[in-house]
């Protein structure tokens, strides 16, 4: 196993800190006002469980683990809900459509899956945890 530099920490800390932000602000932010709106629930139903379950999971992961990623906590496991949601984006949601339509799911894909091989790095609140804070 290679032992990650200072820059490749740096660098998974600002990735963490980018998309984590940018899922919790530019999509689960309004999916979360959303569910608290009182208006009845319209959301995709990929798995049958009704939209109003199939919302909160996706809020749940947009906003909790989009969080716990932005910190570097329990980072692998708050990783799994997210990659969930894309892979329903890119090949349920946006099946057929034009590739603008779902490329920032790929984007969001690809990120949290590389995350999910790397680690969240040394800038992490897993890494504090590891070491005995």
């Amino acid at each position: 196993m290679m032992k990650n530099t200072k820059s490749t920490d740096f660098a998974l800390l600002l990735i963490r800190l980018v998309f984590g932000f940018s899922m919790i602000y530019g999509h689960g932010w309004r999916k979360l006002e959303r569910l608290f709106s009182g208006e009845p629930i319209d959301f995709s139903d990929p798995f049958g469980l009704g939209p109003a379950v199939s919302l909160v999971l996706v809020v749940f992961a947009e906003v909790l683990c989009s969080v716990l990623i932005t910190l570097g906590l329990f980072t692998r496991w708050a990783l799994i809900p997210l990659i969930i949601p894309m892979l329903v984006a890119i090949f349920y949601a946006h099946l057929g459509d034009p590739f603008g339509r779902w490329e920032k799911a790929l984007l969001f894909l690809t990120v949290f899956v590389s995350l999910f091989l790397t680690g969240p790095g040394w800038y992490s609140l897993d890494a504090r945890f590891r070491k005995g804070i």
